[in-house]
Formats: C-alpha cells, sequence, structure tokens
C-alpha cells in the first residue's frame, strides 16, 4: 500500500534516510533533523513530498519516496525530481519500490508533468538493473556537479 506522508511519519522518514546515507556510505552527509524534515514536508510553503509504503499484511512501514518539483525549459512544464527512494532491506522484492515509482509516475500523468528524474550513485548495481527493468534510461552524457560547504560559502560571499 503507498499512501502520502503524514506529519506522523517523520521520525521514520528520518530514520529511513539516515539507513539510506548508511547504505550509500556517506552517513556523516546526513545532517538533516526531524524538525527540518517536518518544515520541508509540512510547513507553512512546503518544499518537497512524501509518500509512503507500508505492508499489506502487516501494515508495518517498509520504504519513502521523497520527491520535489523540478521544472524543464526544454519542456515547458514540471516534472517530478526523486530525492530520495528507500525499501527497507527485508522488504525488498516486494514490490514496494515499483509501488512508490508508480504512484509518482501515476501523479506526473494526471498533473501533465512530463519528466520523472533521480540520481544512482554508479555502482549500486541492483538499483540500477531495478530502475532499468522499469523502462528507466541512464542520461550518461549529464555528469552531476555540486557545490557545498566552503565552496558554496565562497562562491556566495564572492564580491566581483
Amino acid at each position: 500500500m503507498i499512501r502520502t506522508a503524514t506529519p506522523d511519519d517523520v521520525p521514520l522518514i528520518h530514520a529511513m534516510v539516515r539507513d539510506l546515507a548508511e547504505y550509500e556510505k556517506a552517513l556523516d552527509e546526513a545532517r538533516a533533523t526531524e524538525e527540518q524534515l517536518r518544515e520541508a514536508l509540512f510547513g507553512e510553503r512546503p518544499a518537497a513530498f512524501g509518500h509512503i509504503a507500508q505492508d499489506d499484511d502487516s501494515g508495518e512501514v517498509v520504504g519513502f519516496a521523497l520527491w520535489f518539483l523540478n521544472f524543464s525549459t526544454w519542456r515547458g512544464v514540471h516534472g517530478i525530481y526523486l530525492e530520495d527512494l528507500y525499501v527497507r532491506p527485508e522488504a525488498r522484492g516486494g514490490g514496494h519500490g515499483k509501488a512508490l515509482l508508480r504512484e509518482l509516475a501515476r501523479i506526473c500523468v494526471e498533473r501533465g508533468y512530463e519528466r520523472l528524474e533521480w540520481s544512482v550513485l554508479d555502482w549500486n548495481e541492483p538499483s540500477i538493473n531495478f530502475y532499468k527493468s522499469l523502462g528507466a534510461l541512464p542520461q550518461d552524457e549529464w555528469t552531476v556537479y555540486r557545490l557545498t560547504d566552503g565552496a558554496l560559502a565562497g562562491l556566495g560571499a564572492a564580491v566581483e
């Protein structure tokens, strides 16, 4: 079962974000707090949206998708950027990840969004194979760049 996240889900989402960061070998970079996630998802002006995967039999939360809107100047419409997709290891293979992606694809179709995009680490073969099995195509010609911490602060403070 897939449902829209609620404020009561924030502690579980936060825990799974940390689990995902640990899996991606970057736990030290996962500094978001529950309060920050609550504000981003449910504050006065939400910046992100979330969906929860629950086990059909037990009702236990087994995964989540956290996403936000992007915009394509080429297509002239919004799309969804999937920031995080995570299914707990013990629940993998049960269709929860596919169900979460299906819900986001449904939202795209319903709202006229023309893209559903995300990034995956190049060493994460199980996820890459899963995404390819759904028909997703890698965008190999694009390289992601990122400014954070000191580099971001330095550029932001630069005076020309």
